[in-house]
């Protein structure tokens, strides 16, 4: 299976973005669509990573871009400025996330009505607020990402189900934090469902998270499970559909 990546570049009020659609070389037109939220880091070649392998289960992604090609090409530094930013402000990061959601569900390889989104870490906060705030999303899946809520509630009602992915040990969300979600989305009357890892901390799913005295790790135990879990939530949110074609 060759994977090609089509540049899906953007500009949102002067700044450039640079989202990344990957799919199979020969894949059909109209398959669902899963975006792919990133942490911290901005745009990467992990994302890129993660994206493909989604392609081995018969969907197509989207590397999506939230901080724009400026933020990631000043490294660490300003794309940690561009979350801390978003993260004190929500109704600014609804209004990009809003953004970013029409642009790339308008572009002509979407089907607008078959979109998924997971996200990780900052990208997990993302795909839970995309969510809240009733985006037509299929589903939404939240890997050790941020948990509080917004503010201000979301005024349509939501329709996308909602799994999230959690290490025990993530000082980034802690156990009051977890509980608080699951009263906000219950009192919603959402569609969700919870996977807590024990001995499990923040970054669970990056190959390259080693500061445990931070609470930063790697788990490949935790990772592994929760890819096999993301795949049963993707195909309970888009049905018999797809044809997996793993390598």
């Amino acid at each position: 299976m060759v994977v090609k990546h089509i540049p899906l570049r953007h500009d949102i009020d002067g700044t450039s973005f640079d989202s990344v659609l990957v799919q199979e070389d020969s894949a059909p037109p109209g398959l669902p669509t899963v975006l792919v939220l990133h942490g911290m880091e901005g745009r990467s070649d992990v994302q890129l990573q993660f994206a493909e392998r989604l392609t081995d289960w018969g969907y197509q992604s989207i590397a999506v871009d939230l901080f724009g090609t400026e933020a990631t090409r000043g490294g660490m530094e300003a794309t940690t400025a561009a979350m801390t930013t978003f993260v004190g402000d929500r109704d600014a990061l609804a209004r990009r996330l809003d953004t970013v959601y029409t642009t790339l569900t308008g572009v002509p390889q979407v089907d607008p009505s078959r979109v998924a989104a997971i996200g990780f870490c900052f990208g997990g906060l993302c795909v839970l607020d995309l969510a809240r705030a009733g985006h037509a999303l299929t589903g939404v899946a939240a890997f050790h990402g941020l948990l509080t809520a917004p503010p201000r509630a979301g005024a349509r009602p939501v329709t996308a189900r909602i799994a999230v992915f959690h290490g025990w040990d993530d000082p980034y969300a802690p156990p009051e934090d977890v509980v608080a979600l699951g009263r906000e989305l219950s009192g919603r009357g959402i569609d969700w469902q919870l996977h807590a890892y024990g001995n499990t901390m923040h970054a669970f799913m990056a190959p390259w998270a080693a500061d445990p005295q931070r609470g930063i790790q790697y788990s490949e135990a935790a990772a592994r499970r929760a890819w096999t879990s993301l795949r049963h939530f993707l195909e309970e949110c888009f049905g018999a559909e797809v044809q997996a074609t793993d390598r």
